[in-house]
């Protein structure tokens, strides 16, 4: 697996400097959102059951800030109603036992100045018609990280007039009837996606009506398009840099679709593989390409240069893609049938109308945490024990530390290797 990202030499010297004035979010936080602080050095809340509602719900566990949400259970939450979720919140997801945790059912809006890993994020054809999965509306700092995000009915993501946000490592998948899209961008300014899978939508894998830098994504089996331009009067700007287009059995050949002259396109790396054959033979994708779609093409990138990102070459991205796409710290079975889409490169892969002709959110056994946590703090007694802290007194949790995090985040953060 590939857990581990090192930036480049040439980067090393700026980037540390940074990270003096900043603490980044976690470890490995990459991008604009990379400096969200979530709930760091406020309280814990324990998620018991996976009720929709009441005491020990999720629901109830993000309806106030300056929380880390930690995990005593793994399985399906089903719920009703979309939850909105209070701003300056961590969900650890990594934190649940065995598969992890799938919301399901409804939608989730959120909140800046938030972390949110390894989870699953899953709507319904059961949503109101024009609802989406996630929601990131109108915020500033906010950092998905190894989250999968299926089956919304407008789209699957909806970002729109949020700055400094992040997606890495996620899985935008399989958006549903009545539009089956990846992601509608309204007017977000620097928004970081990377190393991200893309798959199983018929469009908008995203439609980018921003400022965005996208980074060594893969967008696979896309239906009528692939990446849409912002299409508006308005100017946007695109960096597209290591990313590979990969057609599947779902594919036109049109992996670009809806650029005017007021998308200003910076490109590099990026390839593109049409024929469906099972291997990865991809051709360069070239000027020619965003000229066709009258895009504004510029010399030097708009976020880019502001950014962390360690990008690597397309012909390797799409290696690391594959591994830690979506909550892949142990992967459920609804994403592993999309994994597998993914590997036969171009031979299996399908856009459904509900998620029910794709086989549905299976039913899942509860699982609960074997790990003893005397004080309750979300540290369990073991790790307290091993790093010297005290597993009767919950207040060292919220303890800032050396590096910055709190003995809680210090926690968390060694759950991901």
């Amino acid at each position: 697996m590939f857990r581990k990202l090192y930036l480049p030499l040439f980067l090393l010297s700026s980037y540390c400097g940074l990270a003096y004035a900043q603490q980044l979010a976690f470890p490995g936080a990459e991008g604009f959102g990379r400096f969200a602080a979530g709930g760091r050095g406020g309280t814990v809340y324990h998620v018991t059951n996976l009720n929709d509602t009441g005491a020990g719900s999720f629901r109830d566990a993000v309806s106030q800030s300056g929380r880390t949400v930690v995990f005593d259970v793994a399985g399906v939450i089903n719920i009703k109603e979309k939850i909105a979720a209070a701003p300056e919140i961590t969900i650890a997801g990594q934190t649940s036992p065995g598969t992890g945790i799938t919301v399901y059912g409804n939608g989730v809006s959120f909140g800046g100045n938030t972390i949110v890993r390894y989870i699953r994020f899953r709507g319904s054809i059961n949503m109101p018609k024009g609802a989406c999965t996630v929601v990131a509306d109108d915020l500033k700092d906010i950092i998905f990280d190894h989250v999968s995000i299926e089956w919304g009915r407008w789209d699957n993501l909806h970002v729109k007039n949020s700055t400094n946000v992040t997606l890495q490592y996620c899985l935008i998948g399989e958006g549903i009837d009545p539009q089956r899209f990846g992601a509608l961008l309204e007017n977000p300014i620097d928004i970081t996606v990377h190393h991200c899978l893309w798959t199983g939508n018929q469009s908008r894998n995203p439609k980018a009506k921003a400022k965005i830098e996208y980074l060594n994504n893969v967008v696979y089996n896309w239906g009528k398009s692939a990446f849409i331009g912002g299409h508006s009067a308005t100017n946007h700007y695109q960096d597209l840099v290591g990313n590979y287009f990969i057609a599947g059995p779902s594919s036109t050949n049109d992996f670009l679709s809806m650029f005017t002259s007021t998308d200003h396109v910076y490109h590099k790396d990026n390839y593109v593989d049409l024929n469906k054959d099972g291997k990865i033979n991809g051709r360069l994708v070239t000027d020619e390409d965003f000229i066709k779609q009258t895009a504004t093409l510029v010399k030097q990138p708009s976020a880019i240069t502001r950014s962390n990102v360690t990008i690597s070459a397309a012909a390797d991205a799409w290696k690391i893609v594959m591994a830690e796409a979506g909550s892949s710290l142990k992967r459920d079975v609804v994403d592993n049938r999309i994994i597998g889409y993914f590997k036969s490169l171009g031979k299996k892969g399908q856009i459904f109308k509900t998620e029910a002709d794709a086989g549905g959110q299976p039913k899942v056994k509860q699982e609960a945490s074997k790990l003893k946590d005397t004080d309750k703090d979300g540290i369990p007694d073991k790790w307290e024990n091993q790093n010297k802290l005290n597993a009767k007194d919950a207040a060292d949790a919220a303890v800032i530390t050396k590096t910055g995090y709190s003995n809680l985040e210090n926690y968390i953060n060694s759950l991901i290797k």
